[in-house]
């Protein structure tokens, strides 16, 4: 009778705190989980892996394409979130980095990516939902990943034309409104605009989400996450991180941060910037170092982890996770490191 009373506190404590990931940030650092491609290389899926039974006979190459594995290979994605939740995870991405209308064009896919985004929503709420029943006091959540697109909105890819723009904000405004919509009807919990190189193309995937969520009546909290390109300390669309900080909260959102192109020695830094200036919580899921010459990443989880530890014991941040690298048994000892600190305080702008 005990087990059963503990069993049911159990699932109400979790029906409770599901409905806002703002009221377990309060009281404790949340772990998002790692690199999804860097596991699906593990596969070393071939072109007809890709394709499925019915793209079969599609008129390009698909092999690449890791966000239509959701479609054709779902039982993968599916391991891959399980594998980061047994770590530690709290927080899965959805393997839609890439599926916006904009990216899938590189494929002639265009007409599956809201498909693309509530499948990959859904698999991985299926997958949270399987983990948090297994672990009550432990709550899983789905961050719907919107990645940044191929092309940028603020750039010239013509070096012979620099008023040249291969996108404008309507284009990616519409994009993301479609990629966003899949994601929310899929069953994603937050979303998360992430590796942002121009803050151009992120305000465009802000206005969709708010949008968006005003259309359908829904309220999913929002994580910001740009990229530091290089050792200059700015986005590659030449932002420092204050402005690049400054730029992006103007609407409510949950969290800003920095993910992909630096480790995290590298990265910290600019974290110590957020954590200085933002009025809202901090994140960060950093690559396992910086590439060797062959583009791999050698970084071991024991290695991260002790980088990590560093700025969580000086509580910069409130969501830590892994970016290009990263596996398991990173994430496993990040969630191990960041039982042990309290998450950082949001602090009022002067």
């Amino acid at each position: 009778m005990n087990l059963f009373h503990s069993w049911w506190q159990g699932i109400f404590f979790w029906i409770e705190m599901k409905r806002d990931i703002r009221e377990i940030l309060e009281h404790r650092i949340l772990v998002l989980d790692g690199a999804m491609g860097t596991m699906i290389q593990g596969y070393t899926l071939e072109e007809e892996d890709f394709r499925g039974e019915r793209f079969k006979d599609h008129e390009h190459s698909l092999k690449g394409n890791n966000d239509l594995l959701t479609i054709t290979q779902p039982q993968i994605i599916k391991d891959i979130h399980s594998a980061y939740f047994e770590a530690g995870a709290d927080i899965v991405e959805t393997n839609t980095f890439s599926s916006t209308t904009i990216s899938q064009a590189d494929y002639s896919l265009e007409e599956i990516a809201y498909e693309l985004n509530y499948e990959s929503a859904k698999i991985a709420a299926e997958v949270a939902k399987e983990w948090t029943e297994r672990q009550p006091d432990k709550p899983r959540f789905v961050a719907g990943s919107v990645g940044p697109t191929n092309r940028t909105a603020s750039l010239s890819p013509d070096l012979n034309n620099p008023g040249y723009r291969a996108v404008d904000f309507d284009d990616l405004f519409e994009a993301y409104a479609q990629q966003i919509s899949g994601l929310i009807d899929g069953g994603s919990d937050l979303l998360l605009i992430e590796t942002i190189f121009d803050t151009l193309n992120a305000k465009a995937a802000l206005a969709a989400a708010t949008e968006v969520q005003e259309e359908k009546g829904t309220n999913l909290p929002i994580m910001i996450s740009g990229t530091i390109t290089d050792a200059s300390g700015r986005t590659l669309s030449g932002q420092t991180t204050e402005a690049f900080l400054i730029s992006l909260t103007h609407q409510p959102i949950l969290s800003i941060g920095l993910n992909c192109a630096l480790g995290a020695k590298q990265l910290r830094p600019y974290l110590q910037v957020l954590s200085d200036k933002a009025d809202v919580l901090t994140s960060a899921h950093p690559n396992a170092g910086l590439p060797n010459e062959f583009g791999e990443y050698d970084q071991s989880p024991n290695d991260m982890g002790e980088q990590i530890e560093g700025f969580l014991k000086e509580g910069l941040l409130n969501i830590i996770g892994g970016c290009c690298g990263t596996s398991p048994a990173h994430i496993k000892r990040i969630a191990e490191v960041a039982s042990q600190y309290q998450p950082r305080k949001k602090k009022a702008l002067v």
